[in-house]
């Protein structure tokens, strides 16, 4: 019994740790003088409120959806991938322009073709961190990190020359973006709302991951690495050639969900100058949401429909009690770190409890006499 309410607590641990960062957020509402039911009332009503909302926070879900099965085959195979921004920016460079090359293709054939490369784009961005840790042992979490530098630059270069929109071009105050994708190259959507057919592409990836990890010889092997490197390593199993497959897998997987932002949502690619004017931040909040989901494709689900209603929600409680925006940013931060916190806890947690031997299984020095003329007789 005690150990069934151990897992039961080691599962609800994020949901605890998400209700107690809204409880850390309930007492910044007080001091701001704003009541924190009439706040969270209006966050429930702007994700959940109506069929329009509940479409909203599907569509903020889908790209977090999509990172997150990528950290999940990274942190399985026991690598850090913190570069999903930059992932997915390479990931909608690469898709748009298909998408403004290819212009008189099928539509479906131009999605497809989009679709796959920017699942090639990410693969690549994330591949190379994966090949220099597997190489020279090189940091992932510096070299993705730096990654995601690299791609925002070359995004900037991009739609500020070569792929800028050419209604732009010879304006003085240029906006950065391409030009706007043809109509037959849209994503299928869900008449009157904006949720999109990538949606349901990320639920059905989400079940071929779960499929991946835990029904192949390939997602064994990358599980046991992540499990334990030295003992992979002696059983025969090539442990840098799979971290770098993992970190492969995962890029490929952040840069669909910049092909699908571009093909789903945007139709063009646009941007302020930083990653987040682009992917919103969720190359970050995708990670969250795999560690809220344990690391597991089937439950990251529910966990980026948490992480999208709180996005949308966010907006609507700060028109609602007239709050700063500065404060949501510092909720959707409380969420973030009580969700990672809670999951390094669960970790140690785990640990511990592998490495204490049940005092029954251990016999007593006052009981080894006894054994011992046991044995004897």
């Amino acid at each position: 019994m005690r150990q069934r309410l151990e897992t039961l607590f080691d599962a609800l641990l994020p949901v605890l740790a998400t209700l107690a960062a809204l409880a850390v957020g309930a007492l910044m509402l007080l001091i701001l003088k704003v009541n924190p039911i009439t706040a969270y009332a209006a966050l429930w009503d702007g994700a959940f409120g109506s069929v329009n909302s509940f479409a909203e926070t599907l569509v903020k879900a889908t790209p977090l959806l999509l990172v997150a099965l990528g950290i999940c085959i990274s942190f399985r195979g026991d690598v850090i991938n913190i570069g999903g921004e930059g992932q997915m920016i390479v990931g909608a460079v690469t898709a748009t322009w298909v998408g403004l090359t290819f212009t008189d293709a099928p539509g479906w054939l131009v999605i497809t073709l989009a679709l796959f490369a920017g699942f090639l784009g990410g693969a690549l961005w994330g591949g190379i961190p994966g090949a220099l840790k597997a190489r020279f042992n090189v940091n992932e979490i510096l070299s993705t990190v730096m990654m995601n530098a690299i791609a925002v630059q070359l995004m900037n270069f991009l739609l500020r020359g070569p792929m800028i929109d050419p209604s732009q071009a010879q304006l003085a105050s240029k906006i950065p973006q391409t030009a706007r994708l043809l109509d037959a190259f849209h994503l299928a959507r869900l008449v009157p709302t904006r949720l999109h057919l990538g949606a349901l592409i990320a639920v059905i990836l989400a079940i071929l991951v779960y499929i991946l990890l835990w029904r192949t010889v390939l997602g064994y092997r990358i599980r046991a690495v992540g499990q334990s490197p030295f003992a992979s390593r002696y059983a025969g199993i090539k442990t840098p050639q799979y971290m770098a497959l993992a970190l492969l897998l995962s890029g490929a997987f952040a840069g669909l969900a910049g092909a699908i932002q571009v093909y789903g949502v945007n139709y063009r690619m646009i941007t302020d100058g930083s990653a987040s004017g682009f992917t919103g931040a969720a190359g970050f909040n995708g990670i969250v949401a795999a560690l809220f989901g344990q690391l597991h494709p089937l439950w990251s689900i529910p966990a980026s429909i948490l992480f999208g209603a709180l996005l949308v929600g966010a907006n609507k409680m700060q028109r609602v009690v007239q709050i700063p925006s500065a404060l949501i940013t510092v909720m959707n931060g409380l969420v973030v770190v009580f969700v990672v916190s809670s999951e390094i806890w669960r970790r140690r947690r785990q640990r511990r409890r592998l490495t204490q031997t049940p005092e029954a299984e251990t016999p007593s020095k006052q009981d080894q006499p006894e054994i011992g003329k046991e044995a004897r007789q």
